[in-house]
C-alpha cells in the first residue's frame, strides 16, 4: 500500500469522441503507392507520399516551374562538395533547360570547378599533404586563380565572370570543359558570383595572392548577387546546396539590401539541401527571408529544408525538372 497522501487519477470520467470525427494530419489518400515493374520515372515520382519532405519537394519543384514560366530568377548557391562529387554536368544541363538564372559559389566550388575543367580531377588528400606543408600548393590552381582575380580587378568585372572568360579564352587547354559550370555559364551568359572569405581557400596561400584584387573581385560579385536576388521578386527561387555558413550569410545580406532599396521580395521560395541541416542555412535561407511581415497581405513565401546526400538529391531534382514533374492539374496548378 502506498505511503503517499496523493492518489493517481482515475480515467473513468475522461471524455472521448469518435475517431471519424477527428481531424488527422495523415490520410491513406496521401500514402505512397507500391511501384509497378518497369515503372516510368514520373510515375515513380507520382507514387511518392504526399507527406513531409516528399510533399515539400513537390511544392518546391512546382515553384521552380512557375518561376521559369514567369521569367523570375532561379538562383543556385553551390558549395564545393556539390562540384567535387560530380554534379557539374547536371547543373550545365539545367542551365540549358532554363532552370538556372544565376549561380553563387564559395571559394571551394570555384577551386573544384576550375581544377576539373583544367585537369579532370580535384579534391586532394589533406592529411597526406599537411604534414609536409604541401597541402593546397598545386601550382596551377594558385597561380591561375589569383591571376583571374587580378584580371577581374583590372577589367572591373566580377571574379565569376573573369573565371569563365579565362576558361573560354583559349589561353589554356581546357580538356574537360563539358564538366565545368564556370565554362558553360560564361558561354550562356548566366552570371556566376564568387564569394570569398580570405584565408579560407588554398589560392590565398600562394605567392600570387593579392588581397586587393581578391577583395575587389568578390565585392563586385556580392553587388551583382544582390541584383540577381532583386530579380526574384515576385515568385523567384533560391536554392542553397552544401554551404553551411558563407552563402547563407551572403544570401541574408542580399535580401536585406534588396528590401532596403524598396523591393519587397515577396513571395519567394527558398530551400536548403544538405546531409545535415545546420543553423545558418535553416535561419538565413529557409526561415528568415520567407517569414511573414506583420500588416502585409498577399501570397506567402515558403522555405523548405530537404535533408540528404547531394549526389542523390541533385540528380533527383534535375531529373524531375527535366521530366516536367509535378505535372499541371486541370486547374492549372502543379
Amino acid at each position: 500500500m502506498s505511503i503517499y497522501s496523493i492518489q493517481p487519477i482515475t480515467f473513468g470520467a475522461v471524455h472521448t469522441y469518435p475517431l471519424a470525427s477527428r481531424k488527422s494530419k495523415v490520410s491513406v489518400r496521401e500514402f505512397a503507392k507500391p511501384p509497378a515493374a518497369n515503372i516510368s520515372f514520373t510515375k515513380f515520382l507520382d507514387s511518392l507520399p504526399k507527406i513531409l519532405a516528399a510533399e515539400d519537394l513537390r511544392q518546391l519543384l512546382a515553384a521552380m516551374h512557375a518561376a521559369r514560366r514567369q521569367r523570375r530568377a532561379i538562383l543556385w548557391g553551390i558549395g564545393g562538395h556539390v562540384i567535387k562529387v560530380g554534379l557539374g554536368p547536371l547543373l550545365v544541363d539545367l542551365m540549358e533547360r532554363g532552370f538556372v538564372s544565376g549561380i553563387a559559389m564559395n571559394g571551394a566550388a570555384l577551386i573544384h570547378d576550375f581544377e576539373i575543367a583544367l585537369a579532370g580531377n580535384t579534391s586532394e588528400d589533406v592529411e597526406a599533404g599537411l604534414g609536409e606543408g604541401q597541402f593546397g600548393m598545386a601550382e596551377e590552381t594558385g597561380k591561375y586563380l589569383n591571376e583571374i582575380a587580378k584580371l577581374a580587378h583590372r577589367l572591373r568585372i566580377g571574379y565569376g565572370e573573369a573565371a569563365g572568360q579565362f576558361l573560354n579564352s583559349g589561353i589554356l587547354e581546357v580538356k574537360h570543359a563539358a564538366s565545368s559550370v564556370l565554362f558553360a555559364a560564361y558561354k550562356q551568359r548566366i552570371p556566376v558570383t564568387i564569394h570569398l572569405a580570405i584565408g579560407t581557400d588554398i589560392p590565398h596561400m600562394h605567392p600570387a595572392a593579392y588581397g586587393a584584387a581578391l577583395g575587389d573581385a568578390t565585392h563586385h560579385d556580392f553587388r551583382l548577387f544582390c541584383a540577381l536576388v532583386q530579380q526574384m521578386h515576385p515568385g523567384g527561387v533560391y536554392l542553397n546546396w552544401g554551404s553551411a555558413v558563407l552563402l547563407p550569410e551572403v544570401f541574408l545580406k542580399a535580401v536585406s539590401v534588396v528590401r532596403n532599396l524598396g523591393v519587397p521580395l515577396r513571395p519567394i521560395t527558398t530551400a536548403n539541401f544538405d546531409f545535415i541541416q545546420h543553423y545558418r542555412p535553416l535561419q538565413n535561407v529557409v526561415k528568415r527571408p520567407t517569414a511573414s511581415v506583420r500588416g502585409r497581405g498577399g501570397p506567402e513565401s515558403h522555405g523548405y529544408a530537404i535533408t540528404g546526400h547531394h549526389e542523390l538529391l541533385l540528380p533527383l531534382v534535375a531529373a524531375a525538372l527535366a521530366a516536367g514533374w509535378p505535372k499541371k492539374s486541370r486547374s492549372g496548378k502543379r
